[in-house]
């Protein structure tokens, strides 16, 4: 029988990742990828089928699922309630409703978030395992990740439906991790350094390249994690097709958390940069990958060291400009 993947969110940042390297991956060179557009699109190739439709519209969800043998949910909204319920919940819904009842379905991956575990809003004295229970912080977003996965565990047990959840923290690409850390206007994501240390600093650390070293109320240094995209595609690879994946839960993460201090001190060692510490109302985080590094043989690739110097050293030509998919 060929295997067809559906990937919905296939023109994120996930999304076109994935698909590279999936078509170009020896052990999938007699599948064929189908992608679920919505507002973007990709063109279409002998090996690529894309066809058009809401994810929250049955009709369209059904269209797309014919033939279809595995499915790779990526499609997510951020902070915005006049559309998350579409197509984190109503979406996933329909999207796993039509597995449930195709003959040919096969296995159905999520790519979750940390967002449900609390990221490091809430306290974590112990590391962050696929077993702690949920804890969505404030906002539609985490709530999303919490109902997602619920209803994956869901499906397992009212239709032992093959399924796995691959849950991820901040994605990162290209000069993703140089942004995060910037105190101008064009931060990518939280928290935005220019509101905590005032326009007059903030302008000052713009001019002379200074990164923030974000501290809790204690000044420690806060521990976040991350994860390149490269190391989630191989992840994402890895569960496909793997009996071992079959109704599992992984983080899919780097080994260690970023230490804010650690990233201060190695770019003021390697680039001569300032830094300045900042007390916040976070908290240490501490997100553990054993699990997919035992079952699935997966290990990522990038450490803190490769993360900074990947995303310092990227350089954009004139057609890769800077898109930001979602606020982070």
């Amino acid at each position: 029988m060929q295997k067809i993947i559906l990937v919905t969110g296939a023109t994120g940042k996930v999304g076109q990742a994935f698909l590279k390297r999936f078509l170009q991956d020896e052990r999938f060179r007699d599948w064929k990828g189908r992608a679920l557009c919505h507002n973007r699109t990709l063109p279409a190739t002998d090996r690529l089928e894309v066809v058009r439709g809401s994810i929250a519209r049955r009709e369209d969800v059904a269209m797309a699922m014919d033939g279809v043998t595995h499915v790779l949910h990526l499609a997510t909204v951020k902070e915005t309630p006049d559309e998350i319920m579409d197509v984190a919940v109503k979406g996933m819904f329909l999207l796993l409703e039509e597995c449930r009842v195709n003959p040919t379905f096969q296995q159905f991956l999520l790519v979750g978030g940390d967002a449900g575990m609390g990221h490091f809003v809430y306290p974590h004295p112990i590391p962050v395992t696929e077993t702690q229970k949920h804890s969505a912080y404030q906002g539609c977003y985490a709530l999303s990740k919490v109902l997602e996965e619920v209803m994956l565990e869901q499906y397992y047990i009212q239709y032992d439906l093959n399924g796995a959840c691959l849950r991820a923290p901040w994605i990162m690409e290209k000069d993703d991790f140089k942004y995060t850390q910037s105190f101008g206007g064009d931060v990518f994501g939280g928290p935005c350094w220019r509101d905590l240390v005032g326009a007059e600093k903030a302008d000052e650390y713009v001019r002379t390249g200074a990164v923030p070293v974000m501290l809790d109320a204690n000044h420690d240094p806060i521990l976040r994690n991350f994860v390149h995209v490269e190391d989630l595609v191989s992840a994402i690879l890895s569960a496909l097709d793997h009996p071992k994946a079959r109704q599992q839960t992984f983080n899919i993460c780097m080994d260690e958390p970023v230490n804010y201090r650690i990233v201060g001190d190695y770019l003021h060692k390697t680039r001569n940069l300032p830094t300045v510490d900042i007390i916040t109302p976070f908290h240490a985080t501490w997100l553990d990958n054993a699990k997919a590094r035992f079952l699935l043989g997966w290990k990522p690739e990038y450490d803190t060291a490769k993360l900074i110097d990947a995303a310092w050293d990227y350089k954009r030509s004139p057609d890769d400009p800077r898109i930001i998919w979602y606020p982070g």
